[in-house]
């Protein structure tokens, strides 16, 4: 059959065009843009698997509430386990952004991890949203970082100045050895001393599967006050069973501190070791507020256990990313996702709560409150709030 050249070259010509038509249609943000992807990375096992997975389970409640639609895009969550280790993180990070093309990473359950991933979301202007880590430097460390958790400045100078003005003269301070821990305690100290109160013993125990017992000798030796305790949520069951066997909680030394110690997570298990024990927090499943009421309740309803902290920060961090992507009416570049997310302020379980335009951190209340017993469970009940706390730590840098 003979075809002429002018038909072939037309022909070839169509195809062309048709090739280049495709090409830019799957390049095209209304195409390839359908489902909008955040990569969660989070510590599913290990030491701090309880944060992953109240964090997890949040972001899930929250979808079941709200949907998976937002301003018409389908949001698909990919999970990925980094067992707290920055260089999984990493990774994990560097092929979410690469391979999965997500839009979002977040998670990122103690500051390492956090700190990993930062220099990726800088280079791929990606927002990195952190629903748990609480070193005030974090969102230094990339444009692109928004926290929705809690800074340790936030609560642990709040304690301090408790501390002074409610007769504690002499304190013994534990904290674990990172970054979050050094935060806690420097900021402690400062405020405690300044206000007239004296630092009796410092120990800083390891962050992987610490043995508190020989470090709470030490305290008990000391015969402080209080101790001012910072481990990270996950180990604060663990530290009260070596404490009450080492007989501190029958010595009258209590413990204070930021809440993660009695992390609502395992309050429960902690026994009565743990009453009168008193903390500064950002949030309680006592919260006495009737969106927290129904979140407790619908939260034990799906996973059969009590929301702590890390799960309402989980909560909180699925609510930026949506009410981001409403703000944007869908788009999905980094910089207008970021610049959406600064200055939004809603009512969370926890309380009122907004992202400070300046330093893309929490703004948030801090409660003073003490575990007591109520209906045959133990909870961290609340006796004083501070409204509207900003992170202390960025104004001193």
């Amino acid at each position: 059959m003979f075809v002429s050249k002018k038909l072939l070259s037309r022909t070839a010509a169509g195809m062309a065009a048709a090739g280049v038509l495709a090409l830019a249609a799957a390049l095209s943000p209304a195409s390839a843009q359908e489902s909008v992807k955040i990569g969660l990375i989070l510590p599913m096992t290990g030491g701090q698997a309880s944060t992953g997975k109240q964090i997890d389970n949040a972001i899930k409640l929250y979808m079941q509430q709200h949907g998976d639609t937002v301003a018409g895009k389908k949001i698909e969550v990919i999970l990925k386990d980094d067992a707290a280790l920055p260089d999984n993180t990493k990774r994990l990070a560097q092929e979410l952004i690469v391979n999965d093309k997500v839009n979002v990473i977040a998670g990122f359950g103690v500051t390492p991890a956090a700190l990993a991933a930062a220099p990726l979301a800088t280079q791929g202007k990606i927002p990195e949203v952190v629903m748990a880590a609480g070193t005030s430097i974090i969102t230094e460390r990339s444009p692109y970082i928004v926290r929705t958790s809690f800074t340790l400045a936030q609560s642990s100078t709040i304690i301090a100045d408790w501390a002074v003005k409610n007769g504690i003269k002499k304190v013994a301070t534990l904290t674990s050895d990172y970054a979050p821990g050094n935060d806690a305690l420097n900021f402690f100290k400062e405020h405690f001393t300044a206000g007239g109160g004296e630092i009796v013993e410092e120990v800083k125990v390891p962050l992987a599967n610490p043995d508190f017992a020989p470090f709470l000798q030490r305290m008990k030796d000391a015969k402080p006050d209080a101790m001012f305790v910072f481990v990270p949520a996950g180990q604060g069951g663990n530290f009260m069973k070596q404490y009450a066997e080492r007989g501190l909680d029958k010595s009258g030394i209590k413990v204070i501190g930021p809440g993660d110690v009695t992390d609502d997570d395992l309050l429960n298990n902690m026994g009565d070791a743990v009453l009168g024990t008193v903390t500064a927090h950002i949030y309680s499943a006592a919260h006495p507020s009737a969106m927290n009421k129904e979140f407790v309740a619908a939260y034990k309803k799906a996973f059969g256990s009590r929301p702590g902290f890390m799960a309402v920060s989980g909560y909180d961090g699925i609510n930026l990313i949506y009410e981001a992507l409403k703000k944007t009416g869908g788009k999905t570049e980094g910089d207008a996702l970021v610049e959406a997310m600064k200055g939004m302020k809603w009512e969370s379980p926890r309380g009122p709560i907004s992202i400070d335009p300046e330093t893309r951190d929490i703004v948030q209340n801090v409660y003073i409150r003490k575990v007591e017993k109520a209906d045959g469970e133990l909870y961290n009940v609340e006796f004083q709030t501070f409204e509207a706390v900003k992170d202390s730590g960025k104004t001193k840098k």
